[in-house]
């Protein structure tokens, strides 16, 4: 039975330092997914609506996009959005950075925040 505990943490640690598979999305699933996020957020580069536009998302710095008024709350959070920061985010928008102005309660199932990431992941580059 050790033996079984301990070969499962050293695969769970090379996964882990390996960045092996952290995210398992289903990009189709999250273009639905995002049908709740596009009446305030467009991708296209420069369209920002209510919400920025979130072309380039991944890499940026939060309360950053040319043209949108953020929060103080956004622009001082200091958090460089990738797929841990886009999933914490989405999970409890008002928690994760309390003071910012986006109105929407989250999304609290895992499988919607991965399946949305992945759709951004392609969509927004």
């Amino acid at each position: 039975m050790r033996r079984w505990i301990g070969l499962g943490a050293g695969l769970g640690l090379v996964l882990a330092l390996s960045g092996g598979p952290a995210w398992a999305g289903d990009a189709e699933a999250g273009k639905k997914v995002f049908n709740k996020c596009k009446a305030c957020h467009d991708l296209v580069a420069g369209k920002n609506k209510v919400g920025p536009s979130l072309n380039g998302l991944f890499g940026r710095s939060s309360g950053t996009v040319e043209g949108f008024k953020y929060s103080d709350a956004m622009k001082g959070a200091g958090i460089v959005w990738g797929e841990d920061t886009i999933d914490a985010y989405l999970a409890n928008p008002k928690e994760y950075i309390p003071g910012n102005k986006m109105v929407f309660g989250g999304l609290p199932k895992e499988e919607d925040r991965e399946n949305v990431i992945e759709y951004l992941e392609e969509a927004t580059k």
